[in-house]
């Protein structure tokens, strides 16, 4: 794999080069006691589970809009038996440097499958979170000086499966990046109840273009924490999505560019405003996908995005 030189400062700007999730040799439907979010139990339970097929078929035309535009998609390494779609979690990019994420155990072997990506960076470049520190991509946002992080306290961290990032974790990305301000979110968390678990920070909060925002208020367990997010893009600019909408993952929309987004087609009323505020929104279907508590900010690694000039 030829040199990789990451640079990601914000969550719109122009995307170059993307790591997209892949879904061949899942291993079939997971046992319950292998889950580890409460919307896959959900569908394991009730026998709507997705496709092997169907979210090869999603995810190729996610792939297929994205070169659209010119980016250039590189994919993990296979490994049988093994769910590979959401590589926002295994490692982010913060600037020039690539953070190697510390994930809970279940999913520590999807790293493997991005090691000749991490050999084409520049050594100096790659940072591996110390062992007490405890964060993935999807609660890890930046938007310009600011670095954005949902994350829970002790003993709510400990006490959820769903906990994935934790206080060490927002401070040793503080102390990587001292000239970044790091605003940190608690997050609602359920093990049991997926309507009522905020997975991520992408789950419930995503920036958009460069002064908007889409955002679920019960996602976030403290009130002035999402009140400083409405505040900070301006009530105008906060697009405001229910509990059945981030239940289907509405905020996990994807920024190619400052001016286009791909969405899933089924987002009616947020793809409706989208496009009101002036956007391009590239629709695709990707609700299977949306099955494992995830969509298409879950299923991409930016690695590069252009600097702004």
């Amino acid at each position: 794999m030829e040199e990789i030189r990451p640079f990601v400062q914000n969550e719109t700007d122009e995307l170059v080069a993307v790591l997209l999730g892949i879904a061949s040799d899942m291993g079939g439907v997971p046992l319950l006691k292998d889950t580890y979010d409460p919307k896959s139990k959900e569908h394991i339970e009730a026998g709507t589970f997705p496709k092997e097929e169907d979210l090869i078929e999603e995810i190729d035309g996610f792939a297929a809009v994205l070169r659209k535009y010119g980016v250039n998609v590189l994919r993990p390494s296979l490994i049988p038996g093994c769910n590979q779609i959401f590589t926002r979690d295994i490692a982010f990019v913060i600037e020039d440097k690539i953070v190697i994420s510390n994930m809970i155990g279940d999913r520590a072997e999807e790293q493997e499958a991005i090691r000749g990506l991490i050999e084409s960076v520049d050594e100096d470049k790659v940072v591996r979170m110390p062992k007490e520190a405890r964060a993935e991509g999807g609660d890890v946002m930046l938007w310009n000086e600011y670095i954005f992080i949902g994350y829970e306290k002790e003993p709510d961290f400990s006490a959820y499966k769903t906990s994935r990032t934790n206080e060490a974790g927002v401070a040793f990305i503080q102390e990587l990046f001292p000239s970044k301000k790091v605003k940190a979110f608690e997050l609602n968390k359920s093990d049991t109840i997926a309507r009522d678990n905020a997975l991520h920070l992408d789950c419930c909060f995503q920036p958009i273009g460069t002064d908007k925002a889409i955002l679920h208020r019960q996602g976030f367990k403290v009130q002035e924490e999402f009140d400083f997010l409405i505040s900070y893009f301006g009530e105008d600019n906060c697009l405001l999505i229910d509990k059945e909408e981030m239940y289907n993952m509405g905020s996990n929309v994807f920024s190619i560019s400052p001016s286009v987004i791909v969405s899933e087609r089924g987002f009616l009323r947020v793809n409706e405003q989208l496009r009101k505020w002036g956007f391009v929104v590239e629709e695709i279907k990707y609700n299977e996908t949306a099955k494992m508590e995830g969509l298409l900010r879950c299923s991409t690694m930016p690695l590069i995005r252009k600097k702004n000039e």
